[in-house]
């Protein structure tokens, strides 16, 4: 072992500083060629010192091959003259295998007479925490490079001591600055912003020097070719020891989403066929219109389209989406300047007019314009026409819903005088009282959401032959009570919901609160649920995140879930209807078309909706016992229907006798009050389960 120099022979104090320090020291013998290791150094690495054997090469055995070459040449520069002190970083094997990383320091200490180095001392400290914080550091910037490049942002700061600025190349490739590196010129920013945006961009941006708040702020700007581009921009103040502070901020090129925003701002307000206003920002800007006196008179109409569902059953859907895009664009060409339209759903529109004292002259002009449209060639060789309402209103405290109403009161008074005409709302005629009502009763329904009178009622739906319970399967229906107690049934309040633009709501309630309450039997008992959707609803484009949704949070299955749909509803937006059949059955919930055989193109619709269920319209199969024309009609859809693979559902079996013959014919299922009248839910339910209802409604129909 090397000689132990004589300073650590006398001084036991410098042994316990190393030691205290953590610092390994080594002391090179140039003429001898003999290196001493000190005990600190030993252990930094995991040894006992008399466990090393000591000579000058030991450390280039237990250096990383990576950093040897590197050490070497730092103690070699030195050693030549060409640096003060070795100062250099590498890594040794610990005893253990692992790597220590250590910063090596020192150099020539002692000379001979002609200058020649003869020793050299220097200390090794461990810095393997300080290196892993390093890589740890590295890690996240990387990472926050690599965020900020995948989001396009750029980053700038601007320094209050020197008054410059300094922009990264994202930033100037956001704002098209061809510039050398370094510095931006003064006052550049600001030759970017968009005049309408700058006093407000230039506000924000002054932020006060004692806020350590992050402010966002959006503007758009003016690229040197001209394009305008939106940007958002994220600023911080951060203050600097003993200098004015910096403004830190980041630079994100925003047009894409503006536009994504500006397009679904559009979208929530205007009608995705015809780009008209959509029933919602209607019925806003009506009675927001209606409260301004200055715009008193004001005219509201309703409009109608006449004959069609004659073009939709002879042309097809897209005749009939073309006919409506074309009359939407000729209803606008005849507005005056300020009035607004709108495309309130299916084949019905709306218009509002300010300053309007002739409101028969203005609808007489819409309706001329929509006979005069030119329609595809093959909409047939019937023209449209419509039957127009219109209601002038005078009262600025009158209601939105009372004004259209009165409007749409009227275009059934047009429609009962023999269609394609205008007839104008006269308070004062003691029949113009039905739209009021109606739109007293759609107001009362959503009330009773709120107020617990809307009730839900199921019937049973059979397999005949087969007791019910065997395969529970009911329709939910719904049923209001009115204010006074008295029951108001489904032929009045959602015909009245429909009209005004107000069965999405009602639907979503009925299907949200009977999968809230009855989830469990149908994953326990099997349980069936039918629901009937609205054509408001079909057109609905949230109404499948809004099923997911609560089937999941309920716990249904969806394969126990049953969507009834009618043909009306189907006409009324069929790309919506198609639509929603292929997601229904995506999800294994199972569709039924409602109402089969009323409208004269029934069997189109079983070819070219891939349904699970028919269910045969109930004028069919009331009578049929004694009428020859409805049991051929009933065999009929029944034999189509079981060649297709789809089952058959007969409605509104009554009758003894009719409940035989369909049985003879081979039908399915059944539903009537001869099987089962309506009842409250739960009572269905606790049948289904086994249990008995601990509680009566008081609405309820006893089961026959």
């Amino acid at each position: 072992m090397a000689r132990q120099p004589k300073a650590f022979r006398d001084g036991k104090f410098w042994e316990q500083a190393l030691d205290r320090a953590q610092l390994g020291l080594w002391d090179w013998d140039l003429q001898s060629g003999t290196c001493f290791y000190s005990a600190t150094w030993a252990r930094m690495l995991g040894y006992s010192q008399e466990e090393l054997a000591q000579g000058s090469d030991l450390w280039l055995k237990l250096a990383h091959p990576e950093d040897r070459d590197q050490a070497v040449e730092s103690g070699d520069r030195h050693l030549a003259g060409a640096t003060d002190i070795i100062e250099t970083e590498m890594r040794l094997r610990h005893k253990d295998g692992h790597w220590v990383w250590v910063l090596d320091r020192g150099g020539v200490v002692e000379r001979d007479s002609e200058g020649n180095p003869t020793r050299m001392v220097g200390v090794q400290t461990d810095i393997s925490k300080q290196k892993e914080a390093e890589h740890d550091l590295g890690q996240v910037n990387a990472r926050f490079r690599l965020a900020l490049t995948a989001s396009g942002t750029g980053i700038w700061h601007h320094d209050f001591e020197t008054q410059k600025s300094y922009w990264d190349a994202r930033s100037r490739a956001i704002y098209g600055f061809v510039g050398e590196e370094g510095a931006v010129p003064d006052g550049l920013w600001e030759t970017f912003l968009h005049p309408e945006d700058r006093e407000m961009a230039e506000i924000t941006h002054q932020i006060p020097r004692q806020a350590h708040d992050v402010v966002a702020v959006r503007y758009r700007i003016i690229r040197a070719d001209g394009v305008v581009r939106h940007v958002e921009s994220l600023l911080q103040f951060m203050p600097v020891s003993n200098e004015a502070g910096q403004m830190i901020g980041t630079v994100r090129d925003v047009t894409l989403e503006e536009e994504r925003q500006q397009e679904l701002a559009f979208a929530a307000r205007h009608d995705g066929l015809t780009g008209l206003l959509n029933r919602t920002a209607f019925d806003a800007m009506l009675a927001e219109a209606i409260t301004k006196p200055a715009n008193l008179p004001l005219a509201v109409f309703y409009i109608d389209l006449d004959y069609f569902k004659a073009l939709n059953d002879f042309a097809g859907h897209a005749a009939g989406d073309a006919a409506l895009r074309a009359i939407a664009a000729s209803i606008r060409g005849v507005l005056p300047k300020g009035a607004q339209a709108a495309r309130l759903g299916g084949d019905e529109f709306a218009v509002l007019a300010t300053h309007c004292e002739n409101g028969e002259f203005l609808a007489q002009l819409i309706l001329d314009a929509i006979r005069h449209t030119e329609l595809r060639q093959n909409a047939g060789p019937r023209k449209l026409g419509a039957s127009i309402g219109a209601a002038i209103v005078h009262d600025p405290k009158m209601a939105a819903a009372d004004a259209l109403a009165c409007a749409d009161d009227a275009c059934y008074a047009a429609k009962a005088s023999g269609r394609n005409t205008v007839s104008v709302f006269a308070s004062q005629d003691p029949n113009y009282t039905s739209g009021l009502n109606a739109a007293r009763i759609a107001s009362d329904t959503m009330d009773a959401l709120d107020e617990g009178r809307l009730k839900l009622f199921g019937q049973e739906i059979h397999h005949l032959g087969r007791p019910w319970t065997d395969a529970p399967h009911a329709e939910v229906l719904a049923r209001l009570e009115g204010r006074d107690g008295q029951m108001i049934m489904p032929g009045t309040f959602i015909p009245a919901a429909e009209r005004f633009g107000m069965a999405p709501k009602l639907d979503r309630w009925i299907f949200r609160t009977a999968l809230s309450r009855h989830s469990a039997a149908m994953r326990e008992n099997g349980l069936v649920l039918s629901f009937n959707l609205s054509a408001q609803t079909l057109s609905d484009p949230g109404l499948w995140d809004f099923a997911d949704t609560t089937i999941t949070e309920t716990g249904a299955p969806y394969e126990n879930v049953v969507f009834e749909i009618t043909e009306t509803a189907s006409v009324t937006n069929f790309e919506a209807a198609e639509r929603f059949v292929i997601q229904a059955r995506e999800r294994r919930c199972k569709i039924s078309l409602d109402d089969f055989g009323a409208g004269l193109s029934s069997f189109d619709y079983l070819r070219r909706f891939p349904v699970d269920s028919i269910k045969i319209n109930g004028s069919f199969v009331e009578h049929m016992a004694e009428n020859k024309f409805d049991r051929e009609i009933v065999s009929a859809i029944n034999g189509v229907a079981k060649s297709l693979g789809y089952r058959v559902i007969a409605e509104r079996i009554e009758k003894p006798e009719g409940l035989a013959l369909l049985q003879g014919m081979g039908v399915d299922c059944g539903q009537g009050f001869l099987l089962h009248r309506p009842e409250p839910l739960d009572a269905l339910v606790a049948r289904a389960a086994g249990r008995t209802a601990t509680a009566k409604d008081p609405l309820a129909v006893q089961p026959a």
